[in-house]
């Protein structure tokens, strides 16, 4: 048996780690001198740059990079001497100190530093340059790292990540390890980036009984919550029992009779007999606020259609004939009859949609609308789920626009400023790219129009549903729906000459794209998975800018069907932002688990936080990093919606980088020129809806690299199945 070994050094820097398991690798300067570094691998969850660490573990050997140490566990030391604690402190392991207020501290108390800002922080007062905000907050951020350092102790036992660990403290503070050690199941619920498996983990760890029935209802309800983020709004009762028991390795009784005990709770599920996908009724089991928002929604449209009041009743009496000659002499062109009839369907009916795909006219139709409705002196409210969107909506209209969050003013938590009983200031509410209203999102908006005021819906049908749960806009229109609709579906000339709009409308009705002879849409064959990614990104970083012109981080964007494998989101990233903001000496950058963040990255926000920014940042804002400030340990991002907003270090895993992004992640959004990989290793994920989706993201440019085969296959393959929704069934019957 190989014996163990202590080594002692300062951590240098972190050269890689894996946010889920933990695994790093690291180098440490164990005081041989001449730059000597050794290389550490293992466990060092918590560690920082700049912290002494005593490590035990073994010795051994790589063959690529020679003699390395292998950490089985570590504890921290608090260096002794001068020139250690300024190192330490100029580190910025602790936020308010940087390496020149390292400097200044460790002259005026020299051996005595640490021990001064432990147990008398007022003292710092001393130092020349720091004022009292400053000596308060490095007080403060002293007391939270130590605190911080005993929760990842007790946490490292059981796998969890450093931010993980950050997350759980600024949740529960001095109760963090009272709560993970005797109720792991709230911090699924409570801790964003917790799922159930982590939560299991540590209550295994803790010594929680595999049959529990708290176990079993937390992983019914994360069964459910699975389900939701993948667009279901319930789940038929036998598929989430099956799920449960397969999760779960426990007998399917148990897990009825924890079914039944939830569905009694006022704060656990909901059962209610509803016509399944297929039409035969099924018990449908909804997480509440998904139950609660289904029924809203669908009596809040009814409420809107029914309403007597009539905001714009002057629409009533109009002479149309009369009304469409002085718009077309206003906006230089003629409708086509379809236009005529979708205008005056939102003029004169109080919800409706307007649905088609590229070249139809929808934005032209929608201009339309919105001038009628303002001279008739009409109070109008534009608004789209995206920054883009909302940007692309006020360009056409030249009037603001803004999103649907900023619109509703959510409020931490979620709520929104405007809703039934402070309903908006508005005649029309128009809102663009409604593919993407998830149904949370749609029944906040539509509580918010009042009664009597025009709510017009203009979205793609056949584009992928909202990455959030429902299908409100499919639902909405589906047969023995009360909403009235048009559906646009001739192409202008104008649109006939562009390939995007042509391969849109092929694609769409499963016929292959056009690939030669077009100046705006191309295929880069390539039948190896691994080639086609680095094509890829050799075509979105190199070729397309040198060709037309584009600008590779603003203009270009590569869309992938999937995050994982050598052609997903997840690999182009780490390749595209080597070739597009590679490391300089010059350039900030910070790096996070396995990722490292830098100025001019673009980067896009992966959860909805409502405590950023003015009205909250949302999945899938994207922007660029502009500042990042190791002694405040911050970085800011500037979105698309022009707005600077702050992430704290410890907040970095809210922030992904978008060179690429799924194609998911791109809906409502729209580009100059979209790259997208389309490969046999993407075989699961190719639809029809999926690669149309993509190729109507771009204005001027695509361009496929991969497979012919791939591309057939996503061609032909029509979407399985409906999600799980009963809307369309709440609406038919009127709520």
């Amino acid at each position: 048996m190989v014996n163990m070994a202590v080594v002692e050094g300062v951590l240098e820097r972190i050269t890689y780690a894996n946010e889920e398991s933990g695994y790093t690798v690291a180098r440490v300067d164990t005081g041989r001198g001449a730059g000597d570094l050794l290389t550490v691998v293992g466990s060092l969850l918590g560690a920082q740059p700049g912290e002494s660490l005593r490590m035990e573990g073994r010795w051994g050997s790589h063959p690529q990079y020679g003699r390395q140490f292998t950490v089985e566990n570590y504890t921290t030391l608090l260096p002794a001497t001068i020139q250690g604690i300024r190192r330490y402190l100029g580190s910025g392991l602790i936020k308010g100190i940087g390496p020149r207020i390292a400097d200044r501290i460790t002259e005026h108390f020299g051996t005595d530093t640490l021990d001064v800002i432990e147990k008398d922080p007022e003292r710092l007062i001393e130092v020349p340059g720091l004022g009292p905000k400053r000596t308060k907050m490095i007080g403060a951020a002293w007391e939270e790292q130590k605190a911080i350092k005993e929760v990842m102790v007790f946490l490292q036992g059981v796998g969890v990540s450093t931010s993980i660990a950050v997350r759980i403290y600024k949740k529960y503070g001095d109760a963090s390890i009272s709560v993970t050690r005797h109720q792991p199941y709230r911090l699924a619920a409570d801790v964003w980036g917790i799922g159930f498996l982590t939560a299991d983990r540590i209550a295994q760890a803790v010594g929680i009984p595999h049959d529990s029935p708290e176990r079993v209802k937390a992983g019914l309800q994360y069964a459910l919550s699975q389900s939701t983020d993948q667009g279901h709004c319930y789940l038929p009762e036998e598929k989430l029992i099956a799920d449960a028991v397969k999760l779960l390795q426990v007998d399917t009784g148990l897990v009825i009779d924890c079914l039944a005990e939830l569905a009694g709770d006022e704060e656990g599920v909901v059962r209610e007999s509803v016509p399944g996908p297929d039409g035969e009724p099924v018990t449908a089991v909804y997480l509440i606020p998904f139950h609660r928002a289904e029924l809203s929604l669908a009596a809040q449209l009814t409420r809107l259609l029914r309403a007597e009041d009539d905001r714009l009743g002057a629409f009533r009496t109009v002479e149309w004939d009369k009304a469409l000659a002085w718009l077309a002499d206003r906006t230089g062109a003629e409708l086509a009859p379809e236009q005529q009839q979708a205008v005056r369907l939102a003029l004169s009916s109080k919800v409706a949609v307007l649905t088609g795909g590229p070249g139809c006219g929808k934005s032209f139709t929608v201009r339309s609308v919105v001038e009628l409705a303002r001279a008739k002196k009409a109070k109008v409210v534009l608004a789209a789920p995206t920054g883009r969107a909302a940007k692309r909506l006020s360009e056409l209209t030249g009037a603001d626009a803004s999103t649907v969050h900023r619109l509703l003013e959510l409020k931490p938590g979620g709520d929104a400023a405007y809703d039934k009983d402070r309903p908006l200031d508005a005649d029309l509410v128009v809102v663009d790219e409604a593919s993407m209203l998830d149904l949370l999102l749609a029944n906040k908006l539509v509580k918010a129009v009042a009664p009597g005021a025009h709510l017009l819906l203009v979205g793609d049908v056949d584009q992928l549903p909202s990455v959030g749960a429902g299908e409100v806009l499919r639902d909405l229109l589906a047969p023995g729906s009360p909403v009235p609709a048009v559906r646009l579906t001739r192409i202008f000339r104008q649109a006939q000459q562009s390939g995007v709009v042509t391969n849109a409308h092929r694609i769409n009705s499963g016929v292959q794209p056009i690939t030669q002879g077009l100046a705006d849409f191309f295929l880069f064959p390539e039948e190896d998975t691994e080639e086609a990614g680095r094509l890829t990104v050799e075509v979105a970083a190199r070729r397309i800018p040198a060709k037309f012109g584009l600008d590779p981080r603003r203009d270009i964007q590569v869309l992938a069907p999937m995050h994982r494998g050598p052609a997903g989101a997840g690999n182009l990233n780490a390749l595209l932002q080597q070739a597009i903001t590679p490391a300089r000496p010059d350039l900030a950058e910070r790096r996070f688990g396995g990722r490292v963040f830098r100025v001019g990255d673009k980067v896009t926000q992966i959860r909805n936080n409502y405590e950023k920014g003015e009205n909250g940042v949302f999945n899938g804002t994207v922007g660029v990093v502009t500042a990042l400030d190791a002694v405040e340990q911050r970085l800011t991002v500037r979105t698309d919606e022009d707005e600077e907003v702050g992430y704290d270090f410890d907040e970095l895993d809210e922030l992904a980088h978008a060179y690429a992004v799924t194609i998911h992640r791109s809906q409502g959004s729209e580009y100059p020129a979209v790259v997208i990989p389309v490969t046999t290793g993407a075989w699961m994920m190719l639809q029809r809806n999926l690669l149309y989706t993509a190729v109507t993201r771009a204005k001027r440019l695509v361009v496929l690299v991969g497979s012919r085969k791939a591309l057939g296959q996503a061609v032909r393959t029509v979407s399985a199945g409906r999600r799980c929704t009963a809307l369309d069934h709440r609406l038919g019957r009127g709520a």
